[in-house]
């Protein structure tokens, strides 16, 4: 039947390897389907098709397959406004042929499809999922040719697309976002060309479907092709104007993909999420709660970027976000925002961990009860901050720690870990003590802060640390600006019953230094007992660190702190002044200060000063003053002479096993190289001073 519908000699001529030949035999088989078509004779129209499409497309010859396709365009094209019925026959083996492996069959895929989509138009749109899929293929075909043909008929489906109100967008997203992450950029030229298009049309909603495709377009923006960069950034930002028109967009599902596009090693595609972010934070309301922390999670780092634009828009967003006010209750994770930004707080770069500690800060502010139910998940982080390089970050850690003890049980529980912290980190002390002690005094009230160190300290097992941290709470209380209505209260200890209080609570602890306790003695004007602590004091006391410490209380005397001690003119001050000034200061050589010790005894120092008396502040000898306005000073000596008894056991005891660890390692020496072992120390070695830098123990504070 074929046969007599289809003149052999059409048949042959539609397979010859002469393109006008096939092109001659394509009018032929034209005209017959006309005719069947105004002859209503669709079976033969659907012969004629089918003998195109399995002894033609499908054919192993090349030629063949180039008729076929030219044979289908020209049978639509006779068909005309009919062909609708006949497209599920004709357009796939086209459709097939996009995937031929010879190029030419391919290019006349493209022109065949081309001439069918003209007659079709709007019908045509039924296969465009796969006419999509076939033509985002041939974007990236290897031949210029196919490509060119390509281009062609993706302009024509275009204009179909855009007037056709058939188009089904809910079918196409799920197809699109699958190719949104090809990294050929012919395909994403082609992939960014159909969201342009689509965009522009009003009966379409692409921005709805945003979501779907926005990570794709965010990936071409650190594309190598400066042209493909260049449409993301075109496409993104018409998106971006959309977004602030409308009054319905799906801001949580973007924000996600932003967050995670903010941290690309891309500077390009980093400053775009920024800036997306920042309009979210403006736009977004109520349904940007629950992404909050991710948000923050992408600022903070950005707060820090190396690109000063980038630093200037994630700052703004930064402050955007700090200022919306919300609560828990409306789903306002305190707990994962604290999460953020106590990660933060590990960061290389200052400016995060400043602003990190400022949202730690402003929860607090806040949602205090909120934070203070997560404080174990923080707590430590806080407290190895205080050890960070930069003074603007610990002043910030020492706020956020005096906001948490506002509560009398976590007030406690950070003086307590403070103190473990300077035990734990030789250095923090000597590097930051002063800083924290004197921040945390303004913050917290310098008395209280100061009594509760006291209260831990007095009962501190290990007597070396005790000893350097009250002497460096000691160096602060004489010298800081911060202290000075400490110091004016301690000035009144004997007619003051709050002085008094505070000056018997300072005591107990500052027994642990000796010149701690004269110091505190003289501040409190206490001259008669400061007097007794000296006498107290044995050959054994007067050692290099002691010496050391002396020192620095004799150049104290001088400074303004002590004016009004200077000033007075009472005996006792008299001879404790003159006393002091006998002692050899610090820089003498280890061979003059052993002299001191062993010739020139502490009691021979003090021989002016009657046994068993007593010297009262306005001069007069009282033999009975061992109390004074409620202070028992008695009591109070045996207190101080009991603890320097522990420290000199103490003391004992450590060189005891020093000398054995030294002996043991000199006779594994040795054992092990008799000769070294037995060569005589130089005498220059022997009589050597001890150097400068071992004055100092490990966290004293230097004046």
């Amino acid at each position: 039947m074929d046969g007599s519908v289809i003149p052999t000699a059409v048949l042959r001529n539609l397979s010859d390897k002469l393109y006008e030949k096939r092109k001659n035999a394509a009018l032929e088989v034209e005209g017959i389907v006309k005719a069947l078509a105004a002859a209503g004779d669709h079976d033969k129209i659907t012969a004629v098709i089918n003998l195109l499409t399995t002894e033609f497309t499908f054919s192993p010859q090349a030629n063949h397959r180039k008729g076929g396709l030219i044979g289908l365009a020209a049978a639509t094209v006779g068909l005309t406004s009919e062909a609708s019925q006949h497209l599920e026959q004709i357009v796939p083996p086209v459709l097939n042929s996009f995937a031929d492996q010879d190029s030419r069959v391919r290019y006349y895929a493209c022109e065949a499809l081309y001439n069918i989509a003209k007659v079709v138009r709007g019908d045509f749109i039924v296969f465009f999922n796969q006419i999509f899929d076939a033509l985002c293929k041939l974007s990236a075909d290897s031949d210029a040719n196919v490509q060119s043909a390509a281009h062609l008929l993706d302009r024509l489906v275009k204009d179909i697309v855009t007037e056709s109100d058939q188009f089904s967008i809910e079918e196409f997203i799920p197809l699109l976002r699958e190719r949104m992450n090809v990294l050929n950029p012919y395909v994403r030229q082609f992939l960014v060309g159909w969201i342009t298009v689509l965009d522009s049309v009003p009966d379409i909603d692409m921005l709805g479907f945003l979501p779907d495709f926005l990570d794709g377009l965010f990936n071409m923006l650190s594309d190598s092709s400066h042209e493909i960069r260049q449409q993301a950034d075109s496409a993104l930002s018409e998106f971006l104007q959309e977004i602030k028109n409308s009054p319905s967009v799906d801001y949580g599902r973007m924000a996600e993909i932003l967050v995670q596009r903010a941290a690309s090693p891309d500077e390009f595609t980093r400053l775009t999420a920024i800036t997306w972010i920042y309009e979210f934070v403006k736009l977004g309301g109520d349904q940007l709660v629950p992404y909050y922390a991710d948000i923050l999670g992408a600022i903070l780092p950005c707060i820090s970027d190396k690109e000063e634009k980038i630093r200037v828009v994630a700052r703004e967003t930064n402050e955007e976000l700090r200022a919306i006010q919300v609560v828990p209750a409306e789903g306002f994770d305190v707990g994962a925002i604290l999460s953020i930004a106590r990660r933060q707080l590990s960061s290389e770069w200052e400016s995060t961990r400043v602003e990190a500690l400022h949202w730690i800060s402003t929860l607090l502010n806040r949602h205090r009860a909120e934070v203070l139910n997560f404080l174990n998940d923080i707590f430590d982080t806080l407290l190895k901050a205080l050890s960070d390089p930069s003074d603007e970050v610990v002043l910030l850690v020492l706020e956020v720690h005096a906001c948490i003890a506002k509560d009398p049980q976590h007030f406690r529980h950070l003086v307590v870990f403070l103190v473990h912290n300077f035990q734990d980190d030789n250095s923090l002390l000597e590097r930051r003590g002063a800083l924290i002690i004197r921040r945390l005094c303004v913050l917290l009230d310098a008395e209280r802060v100061y009594r509760e160190l006291s209260t831990i300290l007095e009962g501190e097992a290990d007597l070396d640390f005790a000893s350097i941290m009250v002497q460096a709470l000691n160096l602060i209380l004489l010298t800081s600006s911060e202290l000075a209505g400490l110091r004016s209260l301690l000035k009144q200890s004997l007619v003051n019953p709050a002085g008094q209080d505070l000056f018997v609570s300072l005591y107990a602890s500052w027994c642990h230094s000796p010149m701690a306790i004269i110091s505190l003695c003289l501040l409190a004007q206490t001259y008669q007992h400061a007097s007794s602590v000296i006498q107290s004091l044995v050959e054994e006391d007067i050692n290099v660190k002691f010496l050391v410490q002396l020192d620095k209380l004799v150049r104290l005397l001088e400074t303004p702190i002590f004016a009004y001690l200077r000033l007075q003119q009472s005996a006792a001050f008299k001879i404790l002044r003159t006393r002091l000034k006998t002692v050899p200061p610090s820089s003498f050589s280890g061979e003059q200060m052993k002299q001191t010790s062993s010739g020139n005894s502490y009691s021979q120092i003090l021989h002016h000063m009657p046994s068993g008396s007593q010297v009262i502040e306005d001069g007069d000898v009282n033999h009975d003053a061992n109390v004074h306005n409620g202070i028992n000073f008695a009591s109070r000596l045996q207190q101080f002479e009991h603890m320097q008894r522990q420290h000199r056991m103490h003391s004992k005891s450590s060189q005891a096993q020093s000398r054995n660890n030294s002996t043991s390692y000199s006779s594994s020496k040795e054992v092990q190289r008799p000769e070294e072992a037995r060569r005589p120390m130089p005498t220059s070695e022997m009589n050597k001073p001890p150097s400068r830098s071992s004055r100092r123990g490990p966290g004293q504070l230097q004046v």
